[in-house]
């Protein structure tokens, strides 16, 4: 039974390593390719023959035409910055109703939230985009700033099962002593939620810092200094491109993944508090 056991850990483990390193097989040629010598594509060598930063200095000091990634990381910073506060807002405020407040047919609609949240947002896109059009916003940052902020108060689920997790003699006694329901929220329920907010403001500023789908819908501009980062480093996999700027398109890629990569290092174990007691409660 031991060396059963053994050998059962062993395989598993096994198992685990070698799902590893595929999965980091893709992300470790990426790196080397933006650092390697050559622009193009390079299926002869894993592993570049020669290093160079060259990607990484057109990248940020030779914008032109086809890669200007200083105004495509300008867009998608302000965009993820804007929604990150917005919507970050709107699930603290629709959580804390939700599970602080008590008012009619608080049941029925957290129900109908829920069940319109599930809903994939892609059936809405065309709508979306002729509602934004009318008002002049779909080749703008703040029309994109909109759209991701406007449902994400339906993302309220794992917030809401946290503020159940604090005790309501808190909230009571603010109450007896004449607070507002605002300043119950702001000065009792948001210092105990730490956790829970740095868990809500990384998934409101990562969806639109990788979006694609919905950028690519609504910035229709042919002027590179108007796209987000996703848009702009999708074009340079054009075939009349790849061959002059797919290492610059690596490149792009290791930028882009390093502000996401710095901010769950320094936030992780907050971020797990968060997950874990959001769900607690539900």
């Amino acid at each position: 039974m031991k060396a059963k056991k053994i050998w059962g850990t062993t395989w598993r483990h096994l198992l685990l390593i070698a799902l590893s390193v595929f999965w980091l097989i893709p992300i470790f040629w990426l790196v080397l390719t933006a650092f390697s010598e050559k622009k193009g594509i390079d299926t002869a060598h894993f592993i570049p023959e020669k290093f160079s930063l060259d990607n990484f200095v057109q990248l940020f000091f030779r914008p032109d035409t086809a890669a200007n990634f200083p105004a495509w990381f300008k867009n998608s910073l302000v965009i993820g910055i804007g929604c990150c506060i917005i919507s970050s807002l709107f699930v603290l405020m629709v959580s804390y109703a939700f599970s602080c407040m008590r008012f009619k047919g608080r049941k029925a609609l957290m129900s109908f939230s829920i069940i319109l949240g599930m809903f994939p947002g892609v059936l809405s896109m065309i709508a979306i985009y002729f509602v934004l059009k009318m008002f002049g916003l779909t080749n703008s940052t703040l029309g994109l700033i909109i759209v991701y902020s406007g449902a994400s108060g339906l993302g309220f689920l794992i917030c809401k099962g946290f503020f159940d997790t604090i005790p309501a003699s808190l909230r009571e006694s603010a109450k007896l002593e004449g607070a507002s329901e605002l300043t119950t929220f702001v000065k009792i329920v948001i210092p105990l939620s730490k956790p829970m907010i740095v868990y809500t403001v990384i998934n409101s500023f990562l969806a639109p810092w990788m979006d694609f789908v919905m950028a690519r819908l609504m910035i229709t501009s042919k002027d590179p200094k108007e796209w987000t980062v996703a848009i702009g480093l999708f074009n340079l996999l054009q075939k009349t491109l790849a061959s002059s700027y797919f290492g610059v398109f690596c490149a792009g890629g290791c930028i882009v993944a390093i502000p996401i990569s710095i901010l769950f290092v320094i936030m992780q174990k907050f971020y797990v508090e968060g997950i874990t007691g959001g769900s607690v409660k539900g």
